[in-house]
Parts: structure tokens; sequence; C-alpha cells
């Protein structure tokens, strides 16, 4: 019989053999909840469920690299792999670990394996900094403190991998499995959910998520300056106004939005920018220049190249290329 790949993985790993119980438990309940998502998402990208937040994602091939603006969730793959881009940092994963993306950063990713027999299927749980500050809070400060023990530490980046474990596989079958249950939903997710923030704050590279949760620390300030870009991405930056908002200097808010985001705020209203200027052109059907100035700029031969540098293509030609393949996926 043919081994799967994670099932070679698991073998490969020193301490975690097929036989172990650690291992077999991992592999079961990664098996039940591909088949769980195979069912309720036959479609696919990803699809909203009944479950608020939660959503489960299907892919039958690679793709194309997409780019989004991605909110804080946690994505846990149950067959396949991804890769994904923020700023200039690649991150690899597969089913052996989740992604936690803890803040709203502008990201690039691709589907890597996949295929119509395997298809690659995750689950994706959005979460917000208050849930995180409401359950450091009510974990007290004895359990909380590992979490907290280097305040001065640096701003952690706001997206990172972590092994898989048992009981975070648990909680999130569990919270799945209830989308066949849906007179069980209102009662039994919001527990579901708790337990799989339980989970990452008390897991492996914790803290980093617990930074967005500390109201003493930096992260919330990064938090409030990407708010901050969001609403005001078309103006001219200003980093000593945006560094006022937020009650920082000028040189702190630069560190730490940098060590959060993995790119400065000039780069970061870049990224807003040119996404929304590409959503222009592709949804509501704008030209490049009209969307180009709609977003910000002054200068239409300055928004097509940094299009081009960002997109591989400049606005004109990606337009046709991407209507081309939605007339060719339509067929």
């Amino acid at each position: 019989m043919n081994e799967t790949p994670s099932q070679s993985r698991a073998a490969a790993r020193p301490g975690a053999q097929p036989g172990d119980d650690a291992a077999t438990h991992l592999l079961l309940r990664r098996a039940e909840l591909a088949a769980c998502i195979e069912r309720l998402a036959p479609g696919e990208g990803a699809q909203a469920t009944a479950i608020e937040r939660l959503k489960l994602i299907r892919a039958s091939s690679c793709g194309e690299l997409s780019h989004t603006l991605h909110d804080p969730a946690i994505c846990l793959p149950v067959q396949g792999r991804k890769r994904v881009l923020l700023g200039d940092e690649l991150t690899i994963y597969d089913t052996e670990e989740f992604l936690v993306v803890s803040q709203d950063v502008p990201i690039s990713s691709q589907v890597i394996d996949a295929s119509p027999q395997a298809p690659y299927l995750c689950v994706k749980l959005c979460f917000s900094p208050g849930e995180v500050a409401q359950l450091m809070l009510e974990l007290g400060r004895d359990a909380a403190a590992p979490l907290t023990a280097a305040p001065h530490a640096p701003s952690a980046r706001a997206l990172y991998t972590a092994p898989t474990t048992p009981d975070l596989l648990d909680a999130v079958l569990r919270l799945v499995r209830l989308l066949d249950t849906p007179q069980d939903i209102a009662i039994l997710a919001p527990l579901a959910v708790r337990e799989i923030m339980y989970r990452l704050l008390t897991g492996a590279e914790g803290w980093r998520l617990a930074q967005i949760g500390r109201p003493d620390g930096q992260a919330p300030r990064i938090t409030e300056a990407i708010a901050w870009l969001r609403t005001h991405y078309r103006e001219p930056l200003k980093i000593d106004r945006l560094a006022g908002s937020v009650h920082m200097s000028g040189s702190s808010l630069h560190r730490h939005f940098r060590a959060v985001t993995a790119m400065s705020p000039l780069q970061f209203q870049k990224h807003l920018r040119l996404q929304e200027a590409r959503r222009l052109m592709l949804v509501e059907g704008a030209d490049a220049t009209s969307a180009g100035y709609h977003v910000g700029y002054e200068s239409a031969s300055q928004f097509s190249r940094e299009y081009a540098r960002m997109f591989g293509t400049p606005p004109a030609r990606d337009m046709r290329r991407m209507r081309q393949d939605a007339l060719g996926g339509a067929r």
C-alpha cells in the first residue's frame, strides 16, 4: 500500500512513528477532517459555513499567486501544501503545521500541492484581537505569565506557523462536526472556538499571538496604525501624523511596524492601494487610469510601474489575462 505524504513525514520524524499513539491520532483525525471538508465544501475556493467566521477551503489545482488583505485567522490544512509571502518573507506550510495571521496584513499566497484526486483542503477560522485579550484576562496572572514573560522582546511577526497538535486538531474537528448538527451550533460552537483559541495561546509560539492581547505592549498600537492606514490609504502618507494617531514616535512606529508586518508603513500603504485598484478594475470595470487615481496615485505611469512590479504585468494586460482565465474556468 502506498503511503500518503503525511504518513511518510510521520515515519521520518524522530519519535513520531505511525504506530505511536500521538502520530496515529493525528493521522486519523486529519483523515476525518479531510472527509468532512470534501463532503461539506464540494466547490472550489473558500466557502462560508453556518458557523460565523469559519470557512472551508478547497483547491483542486495549484493555480497562480493570489494577493489579498488577510484578516486575523488560523488556517489549518489537512491535505496539500501552500506558500505565503508577507513582504519578502516566504513561509511554506503543510498538514504538519497550522498558520496564524494575527493582524490585518496584505499577503500573497499560492497552493503548491493539489490535484483533483488530492485537493488542497483547509479550515480557516477568523478571530479578533479582542478575543485574545479577553481570554488572556480570564486565564489570570499565573496562567498567562509564560505568555508575558518577555515584556521587552521585539514585536512578533503577524504571520507564523507552529506544529499541529492532537489537542488543537480535536478542537477544530469538533467545531467542523457541528455543521452536521446545526441545532447545536449556537451553544457548542462558541465553546469549540474558545478551546481553539486557548490551544493557540498555550501552545508552541503562543506568545506571538498573545502580543496582540497585551494592552501594555506595542502590538495593539500597530493594530491601530494598520486600521488608520486602511481608512486613509488614498491620502499622502505622513509618518508623524500616523505615529501621533497611535501615540508613538515616528522611529518607534517604523521599527515596530516593520517587525510586525515585514514592511514599512509606506510599503503597506502601497500594497493596499494596488490591491484595491486591481479589485476596482476586475470587479467594477474601472480603467487603469481611473483606478490609479482613485486609490491615490497622481501619476499614471508610476501606478503602472508599481502595479507591474507587484502583479508581474501592467494593469491592462493583467485584466485581459484574468478575464480570459475566468471565461475559461466558466466553460
